[in-house]
C-alpha cells in the first residue's frame, strides 16, 4: 500500500476560501454526480409514467452508487409513499422528492455533523486501517485548526507503520504546530500517554492522536485501541473526547463494513469519508451514516488543504444534484 502523499497548502483570502468551499466540494463530487444523479435523470427521463418498472431501474442505479441495500430499499420504499401522497404522475418530479428524501436520512443521525471540541481542552483519537489517509487527514486538520487560532499537538500513535511517524513530522512542521512522538515499533499507547501528558502541561486546545491502523489480526488491533482509551479516560477524563473513523470512499461497501467493525471496538462519534472525489460511488456516505448511526463530520474531496472540509448534509445533496 502506497503510502499517503504530502500535498502542497494552497493559501487563499478568507473571503475567497469561503466561496469557494462549495465551489470545491462540488467539483470533488463530480464522479459522484455521474454515478447518481445523472443516471437517475437518465431513468426518469424513459419513462413516460411512474410505474414498478421505473422504481425497479432506480433502485439499481442507487444501489450500485454503493447507498447500500437497506438504506436503498428505505429510499424507495419512501417516494413510493410520497408520490402517492402528492398525487404525482410526473416521473420528473421524482428527482426533488429523492432529493428531499437524502437530506432527511443525512440529518437524522443522533448525534450532529459538527466536530465537537468545546469545552478545550479536546482529544481527537483518530481510528482507522492503513492506506485509508488517516496521516493525511490529521495533518490538513491540524492545520486548519491551527489557523483557527487553536493550539494543537499531534501524538504519533501509529508506530507499526515505517513512514507514519516521518509524515505526521513533516505535517507538524508545516502546520507549525508540535508533535510528540517515539521511536518506530515503540508502545502506541506510550505515546497517546506522552501526548496527553505534554499536553496538560502545555495547556493545549485540541490533542489529535494518530492510532495503529496494521497490527497482525482484528483482535490485536482492537486490544490496542482499547488500550489507548483506557489511558484517555484515566489521564484525561476531563477533555472533550472525539472519535474519528477514517475509511475510503473508494473502497464502497468495505468502508461499511470496517466502520461496523470499529463502531463494535470503540465509541466513534464520527466519521471521516476520504478520496470522495475519486469515486463515483459517493453514496456511501448514506450508508455509513445510515446503517452505523454516526454522524459523518468530515470529508475529503480534493488533494489540497481545503479539500478537507466539514459535512454539511444539504451541501452534499445540493452539489451532487445542481446543475
Amino acid at each position: 500500500m502506497k503510502d499517503e502523499v504530502i500535498e502542497e497548502e494552497v493559501e487563499e483570502e478568507p473571503e475567497k476560501k469561503k466561496v469557494s468551499l462549495f465551489g470545491r466540494l462540488k467539483k470533488g463530487l463530480s464522479k459522484t454526480k455521474k454515478g447518481i444523479t445523472d443516471k437517475i435523470d437518465g431513468v426518469l427521463k424513459s419513462y413516460r409514467k411512474i410505474d414498478e418498472d421505473l422504481f425497479d431501474d432506480l433502485e439499481e442505479v442507487l444501489i450500485t452508487a454503493d447507498i447500500g441495500v437497506n438504506t436503498t430499499m428505505r429510499i424507495i420504499d419512501d417516494v413510493k409513499d410520497k408520490v402517492k401522497e402528492r398525487k404525482i404522475q410526473d416521473p420528473s418530479e421524482i428527482m426533488e422528492l429523492l432529493k428531499e428524501e437524502l437530506k432527511e436520512i443525512l440529518t437524522e443521525v443522533e448525534d450532529n455533523n459538527s466536530l465537537n471540541l468545546e469545552p478545550s481542552p479536546a482529544i481527537i483519537l483518530v481510528v482507522g486501517v492503513n492506506g485509508v489517509g488517516k496521516t493525511t487527514t490529521i495533518g490538513k486538520l491540524s492545520s486548519r485548526l491551527k489557523r483557527d487560532g487553536k493550539k494543537v499537538l499531534i501524538a504519533a500513535g501509529d508506530t507499526f507503520r515505517a513512514a507514519a511517524i516521518e509524515q505526521l513530522e513533516e505535517w507538524s512542521n508545516r502546520a507549525g504546530v508540535d508533535i510528540i512522538s517515539h521511536q518506530e515499533g515503540a508502545d502506541p499507547a506510550a505515546v497517546i500517554y506522552d501526548g496527553i501528558q505534554a499536553a496538560k502541561s502545555r495547556k493545549s486546545d485540541v490533542l489529535i492522536c494518530d492510532t495503529a491502523g496494521r497490527l497482525h489480526n482484528k483482535k490485536n488491533l482492537m486490544n490496542e485501541l482499547n488500550k489507548i482509551f483506557r489511558i484517555v479516560d484515566r489521564e484525561y477524563s476531563e477533555a472533550t473526547k472525539e472519535v474519528l473513523l477514517v475509511v475510503d470512499a473508494t473502497t464502497g461497501q468495505n468502508a461499511i463494513s470496517q466502520a461496523k467493525v470499529f463502531k463494535e471496538a470503540c465509541n466513534v462519534s464520527g466519521i471521516v469519508l476520504t478520496k470522495l472525489d475519486g469515486t463515483a460511488k459517493g453514496g456511501v456516505v448514506l450508508g455509513v451514516q445510515a446503517e452505523l448511526n454516526v454522524p459523518v463530520k468530515l470529508v475529503g474531496v480534493g488533494e489540497q488543504i481545503d479539500d478537507l472540509q466539514d459535512f454539511d448534509p444539504n451541501d452534499f445533496v445540493n452539489a451532487i444534484f445542481e446543475e
